[in-house]
């Protein structure tokens, strides 16, 4: 432990977009600092350690350490520590785009350094802070060689597929992509439609999954639930075409997940999909909430699969252009080398 530079924890038990995040950049930044991770879900390429190697750090050497936090406990955690003795350096990500509540701005004024991960975002912070954009791996989340032949893969019988990733609640927008495909399915029988996430209210789920019964899709609509981590990546492989429909977010790296895998993308005005998506080029925008929006642009990308998927490689394009994940690890490695002198 005695070159440890860089400690990221993750102190959260529930497998969340904070940890995809987290577990996509760290092996990364490993290999431009001495990093290791700390708490659950860690990512092969890092090192681990333990809270009783934590307590050590209290007693050994004297030299600077960067905690960099992505919540709010992490924030709490890594202050208390730096007031009880232990030589941190505090960075916080901060993602949301709202304003902060007064615990979570007290805790952010006692950073060393801030970053937000869109323009969005860094509007709400009232500290000096930078913007660093979150990249994506583009090896894991590439383009099939055979689109139709991944779906079959999967189990689905159609030609094509739309997919909307990510926990099922109100928040994500699942009910709006629901409506999206009751409306749609019925005019394109070509495609079938997937849902995969955590769901967080089972009564949520169940209307959803009645409406699509109501419309007689239960055997065009699939419910996943949430998957393992390494199952996800396929999925993306399989669909045509990708619904970004969050009513808010704080980033929404599932926009460019799709984009690395060649989907053609429609994307809701949260998040950071202005920063990322240019609209009519590489993906088409849409107002948040508005499920007349999202039918009309999906419907736009399932009249033509031939353009959705020219739509796709243009967007896998851009992202290998601008949003690598190891571009991002670096500008975070500069960031903590500064910290640490």
């Amino acid at each position: 432990m005695t070159d440890l530079n860089v400690i990221i924890p993750n102190l959260h038990w529930n497998y969340t977009g904070v940890t995809a995040t987290n577990r996509m950049i760290a092996p990364r930044v490993a290999r431009l600092v001495a990093a290791r991770w700390l708490g659950p879900d860690a990512p092969a390429g890092i090192e681990t350690m333990t809270f009783g190697d934590l307590l050590k750090l209290r007693f050994g050497g004297k030299h600077p350490i960067v905690w960099h936090a992505r919540r709010n406990n992490e924030m709490m955690v890594g202050v208390a520590l730096k007031c009880l003795g232990w030589p941190l350096r505090l960075v916080f990500t901060s993602v949301a785009q709202r304003h902060h509540t007064w615990i979570t701005r007290w805790l952010i004024r006692r950073m060393d350094a801030v970053v937000a991960p869109s323009p969005a975002s860094a509007s709400y912070l009232k500290v000096p802070h930078e913007v660093i954009l979150h990249g994506v791996d583009i090896e894991r989340y590439r383009p099939p060689e055979d689109r139709e032949a991944e779906l079959r893969k999967g189990g689905m019988q159609t030609k094509y597929a739309v997919g909307c990733f990510g926990r099922v609640r109100h928040q994500k927008g699942t009910d709006l992509f629901i409506e999206a495909m009751c409306r749609l399915l019925p005019q394109y029988p070509d495609f079938s439609a997937v849902v995969i996430g955590a769901v967080d209210n089972a009564a949520f789920e169940t209307e959803l999954k009645d409406r699509v019964a109501k419309a007689g899709l239960q055997d065009r609509v699939r419910f996943m639930g949430e998957l393992p981590i390494d199952d996800v990546p396929p999925w993306y492989r399989r669909v045509l075409i990708y619904a970004f429909t969050s009513r808010n977010e704080g980033f929404g790296l599932t926009i460019l997940e799709a984009m690395a895998a060649g989907d053609a993308l429609v994307a809701a005005r949260a998040g950071a999909a202005e920063a990322v998506v240019t609209d009519h080029q590489n993906g088409l925008l849409v107002p948040t909430g508005d499920a007349d929006a999202l039918t009309d642009a999906l419907d736009t990308l399932m009249r033509d699969p031939a353009a959705a998927a020219a739509m796709g490689e243009r967007a896998r394009a851009h992202v290998v252009a601008d949003f690598s994940v190891d571009a991002e690890a670096e500008k975070y490695a500069a960031v903590y080398r500064r910290l640490l002198g």
